[in-house]
């Protein structure tokens, strides 16, 4: 090979190599790698949370969406305790009536549920010695919750009875774990829940068992309660709530007011500009309210009810006048 073709061939070598290369440079600024990816999906996770970011809402646009707006201020935080336990009849309104003497039960003039006045005629029994009917009477004024006594039985003991109960009066008892015992008292105030078919109530604790019970560990909470209408009924399980600290703080906010942005509490306050995310510390707290320690000021507006939906839209870019 002479001089002049290996000259050729070194310089139809080096264009095909700078060919390649401008070929390869191009498509690889073209495609986007995994770092450039994530890089773009953390800058756009930081614009849909900035919190510079506001939200504009007009007044009809808060009420279609049931967004509540309050200025904050003080409030009164209770703190309290949580105790299961249920309804009793008290024993001295309880009446067990038995007839005095053995005999056929010529008659049953009550049954199970029936209301009745002290003095009244429950049955009529003839005697087995005398053959002389005798009336048994009710000792007490309340409702018939067990009968014993059918018409023409032979009765010869006490197992054949009524049971009359006053209602109008009941006991709630708590019971009260161990590790409660140090925060329940005599005197305190209870709210009492039946559930929500039934209204709440509300008594003081009379008395605290100065033992615990073998099986439960538990020591029992007594609030006598009035039962006018009957709807706390024996045997019906309840929760009395116990207040066992009250404190009056600066600012207190339900807890419908928090959201969580970028792992932040915060709480969407209303500027001039709209609304936005304000982020806060909080204190102390129960099941519907919250102490907020800074972040939120007293005369503040805030967002209480609907920051849900504030912050779906905030995280959108869209809603209102954000494309203001």
């Amino acid at each position: 090979m002479n001089q002049k073709n290996i000259v050729l061939i070194v310089i139809f070598t080096s264009l095909i190599t700078f060919g390649l290369t401008k070929a390869w440079d191009y498509f690889r600024d073209d495609t986007p790698s995994v770092n450039d990816s994530e890089v773009a999906k953390e800058h756009q996770e930081e614009e849909e949370h900035n919190p510079d970011a506001v939200v504009h809402l007009t007044e009809e646009e808060l009420e279609e969406f049931n967004i509540l707006v309050d200025t904050a201020g003080p409030g009164n935080l209770q703190l309290h305790r949580d105790l299961p336990g249920e309804i009793a009849i008290d024993p001295d309104r309880l009446a067990h009536i038995v007839p005095r003497f053995p005999g056929l039960v010529k008659e049953v003039r009550k049954k199970l549920g029936d209301t009745v006045e002290q003095g009244e005629v429950l049955a009529i029994v003839e005697s087995n010695e005398s053959l002389v009917p005798y009336e048994v009477r009710s000792l007490i004024k309340g409702k018939v919750i067990e009968t014993h006594l059918t018409e023409g039985e032979v009765i010869s003991d006490d197992d054949h009875a009524f049971v009359i109960a006053d209602l109008s009066e009941v006991w709630a008892n708590l019971s009260v774990y161990q590790k409660d015992l140090p925060f329940v008292r005599l005197g305190q105030t209870v709210e009492i829940d039946p559930g929500p078919q039934f209204p709440k109530t509300t008594g003081t604790i009379s008395y605290i068992s100065p033992t615990l019970d073998e099986h439960t560990r538990t020591a029992t909470a007594r609030v006598i309660l009035p039962n006018p209408t009957g709807d706390l009924r024996p045997g019906l399980f309840i929760t009395g709530r116990v207040v066992i600290e009250e404190d009056n703080v600066p600012v207190l906010v339900p807890k419908t007011a928090l959201q969580t942005i970028d792992e932040q509490t915060v709480v969407f306050i209303r500027t001039e500009d709209g609304f936005k995310p304000q982020s806060v510390h909080v204190g102390k707290t129960n099941d519907a309210n919250v102490e907020i320690l800074a972040g939120l000021l007293p005369g503040q507006e805030y967002v209480s009810k609907g920051g849900f939906t504030i912050k779906a839209q905030l995280a959108k870019g869209s809603f209102g006048g954000d494309e203001h």
